[in-house]
């Protein structure tokens, strides 16, 4: 066995220009982490919610099952419309990196927030649903709860993803210069000053 030491070597850049500037390549691969970390998100969203309609067709309450209760239907309708947004908006970030179009910067980040929000959303309310059960060590609810909050870890928090993609979407455009308005009250002209005339003098004087 040998051992080789690299401390002190200089390194030399491989590559052409992209080592010069690895800038665009990093972000490139931001991209894709991101439209691929959203389909994964969407994956665990749609188990979670599918475990969870599951469960709530077999658990009972006030001898019937609680997935048969108006309150536990609705939860789990928008559950269902936030886990299928967030699918359209992972197939698509998809699609634009296979296609290598220029919507990705927008896409991935955008998808990613979607994702993770009804990640954390259905995680929530899988945890609820499932009762007792669901906080317990034993149970896999609480899993799917911590893979979104560590998954927002790693590219930041819900809303600066969206602030991200606005940024890079052009809907931040450069801030428009305020003028003070000044209210000022309109000048009134001045009554203009009448002189005697001597015949109102004498007039006067003879009264």
């Amino acid at each position: 066995e040998s051992l080789i030491e690299l401390r002190d070597v200089a390194a030399v850049p491989l590559g052409g220009d992209e080592a010069a500037d690895p800038g665009p390549a990093l972000a490139r691969a931001g991209e894709l982490a991101a439209a691929a970390l959203a389909a994964e998100a969407v994956g665990a969203a749609d188990q979670a919610l599918a475990s969870t309609v599951e469960y709530v067709q077999v658990r009972e309450q006030f001898g019937r099952p609680v997935g048969s209760f108006q309150a536990v239907k609705h939860r789990l309708a928008d559950l269902y419309v936030q886990v299928q947004a967030a699918r359209s908006a992972a197939y698509y970030a998809a699609w634009a990196a296979a296609a290598s179009e220029g919507d990705l910067p927008v896409a991935g980040p955008l998808a990613l927030a979607q994702a993770l929000e009804a990640l954390r959303s259905v995680a929530g309310e899988a945890i609820q649903l499932h009762g007792g059960v669901g906080f317990t060590w034993e149970h896999h609810a609480h899993l799917y709860f911590k893979r979104a909050a560590s998954d927002e870890l790693l590219f930041g928090p819900v809303h600066l993803l969206r602030a991200r993609a606005a940024d890079r979407a052009g809907l931040f455009g450069p801030a428009v210069p305020v003028v003070p308005v000044v209210a000022t009250a309109p000048a009134v002209p001045a009554a203009p000053i009448v002189e005697p005339s001597a015949e109102s003098t004498a007039a006067g004087s003879a009264a």
